[in-house]
């Protein structure tokens, strides 16, 4: 562990060092489209603290990270931006490249080299995945196609396998799809979803993923967690319940938690952290809170089932 007054240090940049083990949240809807990025330490419980802004105010993007960088993709309005920040210290995001083509509401799943991001929306429903190299800078390159074109899924990843979960075509979409990240080619089928759900996050360690909340066609946003075993395939089983129903959060996870954050509820917004173990199954227990009650951000950590 890093001593407690590491955090009182500041580099000559004005940035503060911040310890291993880390998650962050990016953009989102407040009221207003925010450009906010904050940050927790996964090992523990408590509040958000101020890491930096965003290039550019967003929400709905996707992330990505390695275990020194972290990448923000795309977003509405939509935008073809992405951003990168060094997740050992505290400061604003540089500018890493570009999507594409304009894209909101994809998902990004990485290995410790690679960033994936897939599906998303502008004027339809996409079905490209596109990839960079995170140590880099760069525009992304094509890799493939998902199973079927769709917006507001979810992704996650095992350090070989990236996992794109749900979304949105003209109905909530129940499939769960792969891809091998360290190659490009097309996604195959995985299995299924508990039920068709949109507005869905993701997160993982090196061997199980989660995807938690969303939206099933024509209900209520739901307070299920459901979980696959990444390196076979077959349908989500039960983990759980959020501590609300609540969907468009943002997630991120060590080897040990994943954690999920604010989300849009049935009165409107939540600032509340969950976090489960993810090697167990069971309810999530409240972590702490974000700094406002946000929607549609997007979560990255140094320490997830990818790296």
């Amino acid at each position: 562990m890093y001593p407690a007054w590491l955090g009182s240090l500041k580099k000559k940049d004005g940035s503060t060092p911040i310890g291993p083990g880390v998650a962050l949240f990016g953009g989102g809807y407040i009221g207003s489209v925010i450009n906010t990025i904050q940050y927790v330490t996964i090992a523990s419980t408590g509040n958000t603290t101020d890491f930096g802004d965003l290039t550019a105010a967003r929400r709905n993007s996707a992330g990505a990270a390695s275990s020194t960088r972290g990448l923000f993709a795309g977003g509405d309005t939509p935008t073809d931006i992405i951003d990168y920040v060094s997740l050992s210290s505290t400061g604003n995001a540089t500018d890493f490249g570009d999507l594409l083509a304009n894209n909101g509401l994809l998902a990004g799943c990485s290995s410790s080299t690679r960033g994936l991001f897939g599906g998303g929306y502008d004027t339809s429903n996409f079905n490209v995945i596109q990839y960079v190299t995170i140590a880099s800078t760069g525009n992304a390159t094509d890799f493939g196609d998902l199973t079927s074109a769709r917006r507001t899924l979810a992704g996650l990843s095992s350090s070989t396998r990236g996992v794109f979960g749900g979304g949105y075509v003209s109905s909530a979409v129940n499939t769960i799809d792969y891809v091998t990240i360290a190659s490009t080619g097309n996604a195959t089928d995985f299995g299924d979803l508990l039920s068709g759900t949109y507005s869905i996050d993701g997160c993982s360690n090196s061997t199980r993923g989660l995807f938690a909340g969303g939206q099933t066609s024509g209900t209520a946003w739901i307070d299920v967690i459901q979980y696959i075993t990444i390196a076979s395939t077959g349908n989500a089983t039960d983990f759980g319940d959020l501590t609300i129903a609540k969907k468009a959060c943002g997630a991120a996870s060590s080897s040990t938690r994943g954690l999920f954050a604010g989300g849009t509820i049935s009165t409107g917004r939540t600032k509340t952290i969950d976090y489960v173990t993810i090697a167990s199954t069971g309810n999530a227990s409240d972590f702490g809170d974000l700094d406002a009650e946000t929607s549609g951000l997007v979560g990255v950590s140094d320490s997830h089932g990818g790296l």
